[in-house]
């Protein structure tokens, strides 16, 4: 996906950065302990880096190599900053013995190195990564959106806070999301590319569940690439189609587009896991730690996903640039034109 600039014009922050720093405690605090307590979640301690050649590291699209390193005092081992962590948290609901509808969450700080920095992307992420214990019987649409629309009615509640705390900015979010499949947004505009699409769905209902993001559509491409080994984008779903994933997604009104805030979905089980290693040509994957452990039957079935906090605070809070709710670096072009358009980067 090409970078996104966006300057928008006599663009004026509603916040001071002093004022910016508060709220967005004060949205981190409330968000977390309203979606814990909604999806009963126990807030575990996450790794700052794990071990290579686990498998239990993220590895996105495929193709960003995460940061590494040789730790002291351990020969012959390579150690590697998680991307995200999709696949620790499911072995975790695992080894701390977590009961079917409880689950955990963390604080999740990442570095992507060859993310491609721009008004929404920086080499920097951090996010709430949640996974929650499910039934196999829970393997289906119906659950995934009973937990969606939990999820958005936290949005709901956090847009609230800010609104009472700073009556200037005004709630925006519709009272519902609304669902619907990739595959439907494909046919209904053929010729748009995926971004365009989302953005159609997004200005029309304002919060959008697009269900399905990983398996080839119609025109021969997915929506949006996914990993093989831990949403399951293959599985067919009761509404005819591919998936028991999604993409939350907000019409943000500052940079008018489709604001991704947050992936998610029903975790594969084995069939799953093999069929769509198949698909990528990823098989030799089976032998890693993590995916041995999945296919020897160690883990519980689950959902989870991933919200992310930079994204959430910069939606509420109307900015228009990552860089005004989060401290990091930017390229020199990017700092320019921010001071230019009266940006304040952190």
């Amino acid at each position: 996906m090409s970078p996104y600039y966006y300057y928008p014009e006599n663009y004026r922050p509603y916040l001071s950065l002093e004022e910016t720093e508060k709220a967005i405690a004060d949205i981190k605090t409330f968000f977390q302990t309203y979606l814990s307590a909604i999806l009963r979640l126990r807030r575990v301690t996450a790794p700052l880096f794990l071990k290579s050649g686990t498998g239990i590291n993220d590895d996105l699209n495929g193709v960003e190599k995460p940061v590494m390193f040789k730790p002291r005092n351990m020969d012959g081992v390579t150690a590697e900053v998680p991307q995200s962590l999709a696949k620790w948290k499911r072995m975790m609901l695992a080894d701390y013995g977590i009961p079917v509808g409880y689950g955990l969450y963390t604080d999740m700080n990442a570095i992507r190195p060859d993310e491609e920095p721009d008004t929404l992307h920086s080499y920097y992420v951090d996010q709430w990564d949640w996974e929650m214990a499910i039934r196999k019987e829970d393997r289906n649409l119906t659950f995934l959106k009973s937990i969606v629309r939990k999820i958005y009615g936290t949005f709901l509640a956090t847009e609230f806070l800010v609104y009472e705390t700073y009556p200037e900015i005004k709630p925006i979010l519709p009272e519902d999301i609304t669902f619907i499949h990739a595959e439907e947004l494909v046919r209904r505009y053929p010729n748009l590319t995926p971004q365009e699409r989302e953005n159609e769905a997004a200005r029309k209902y304002g919060a959008v569940f697009i269900i399905g993001i990983g398996a080839n559509l119609s025109d021969g491409k997915p929506h949006d690439g996914r990993a093989p080994d831990y949403d399951d984008w293959s599985t067919p779903n009761e509404d005819g189609y591919l998936g028991l994933n999604g993409d939350i997604i907000f019409w943000h009104p500052v940079l008018e587009r489709a604001f991704e805030i947050s992936s998610m979905g029903i975790r594969v089980d084995r069939e799953a896991l093999l069929r769509q290693l198949a698909i990528r040509k990823a098989e030799d994957r089976k032998n890693l730690l993590f995916h041995r452990r999945l296919l020897n039957g160690e883990f519980p079935e689950s959902i989870g996903g991933g919200i992310g906090q930079s994204r959430l605070c910069m939606f509420f809070l109307r900015k228009a640039h990552i860089g005004e709710v989060q401290a990091s670096i930017w390229p020199d072009h990017i700092v320019e034109n921010c001071k230019k358009h009266g940006i304040v980067l952190m």
